[in-house]
């Protein structure tokens, strides 16, 4: 009854896009107190007003993402906490993860002081996203840090310096998320509208995807960097990258080098590919 409706008189007035997303929801009833029955993202985006859902549409790939991690005992690092329209603002994705994930401890990173967040599982620093220092202290401290998610000052070089200095010092089995990536289009954020500029968050996004395969088209001897060897997984939404961290140790599918294949090489030893 409820999706007639819906298709009656909400899609008509919707554009096609929107409809299609919100077709991909599926439809709860609202569990009264004693149900049992715990509420999903989109719900407490809502209840605690975060732009993750409303003004974005991330909620629903958060969920798929994370779900598993929901009953389990770990940490999630945001870098951004939000609210600088005015004073004692902020914090509400960090509500939103605080309820989701009941065990688990809620850290925030924010350039101004966003101390008043602060309570039982949520814990704000104060500091650059830049800052190596700070971002090492953070992990050290971390118990078993295994989310990680940039929603800071969305300049492409800040996401870029970020994920080089941060991605390095995380554990295997991280999920290392990146918002708003349609600042990577925009030059007042540093980006650009040509798609084959260097120095953007989604150029980077498409090396990595090509790193995931760096065995199908390198030479024997090639030393992989770092994220080709550490990338096991990117899934890409709009304005919104997904990132898994892992043991990228597959061989290549074609089998070992044929000889004819291994003079091809050593006839042009610079010619053999890779990522930066």
């Amino acid at each position: 009854m409820i999706r007639e409706l819906a298709v009656r008189h909400v899609k008509p007035l919707v554009p096609a896009r929107v409809w299609q997303t919100l077709r991909r929801i599926p439809h709860k009833r609202r569990p009264s107190p004693d149900s049992g029955v715990r509420p999903g993202l989109t719900e407490l985006a809502v209840k605690y007003g975060t732009d993750k859902w409303g003004r974005h549409r991330y909620t629903p790939h958060y969920e798929f993402h994370l779900s598993h991690l929901k009953d389990e005992s770990f940490t999630l690092l945001e870098i951004g906490i939000g609210g600088y329209q005015r004073k004692q603002a902020g914090g509400a994705s960090l509500r939103m993860w605080k309820e989701y994930f009941g065990h688990a401890q809620i850290l925030g990173l924010d350039i101004e002081d966003k101390s008043f967040v602060n309570e039982d599982r949520i814990r704000a620093y104060q500091g650059s996203q830049v800052d190596t220092t700070l971002l090492r202290n953070i992990v050290r401290d971390a118990t078993n840090l295994r989310v990680v998610i940039d929603d800071g000052s969305h300049r492409n070089e800040h996401v870029l310096q970020t994920f080089a200095e941060l991605f390095p010092m995380l554990p295997d089995d991280v999920i290392y998320i990146i918002e708003d990536t349609e600042t990577s289009y925009r030059e007042e954020y540093g980006g650009s509208r040509d798609l084959a500029a260097r120095g953007t968050t989604m150029n980077m996004v498409k090396g990595l995807l090509d790193g995931l395969n760096y065995v199908e088209y390198t030479g024997p001897g090639y030393q992989p960097s770092y994220t080709e060897r550490h990338v096991v997984g990117v899934h890409a939404y709009h304005n919104l990258v997904v990132i898994e961290k892992g043991l990228n140790d597959e061989e290549r599918s074609r089998g070992p080098f044929t000889p004819e294949e291994l003079a091809a090489v050593a006839a042009n030893p610079d010619d053999v590919g890779g990522v930066e």
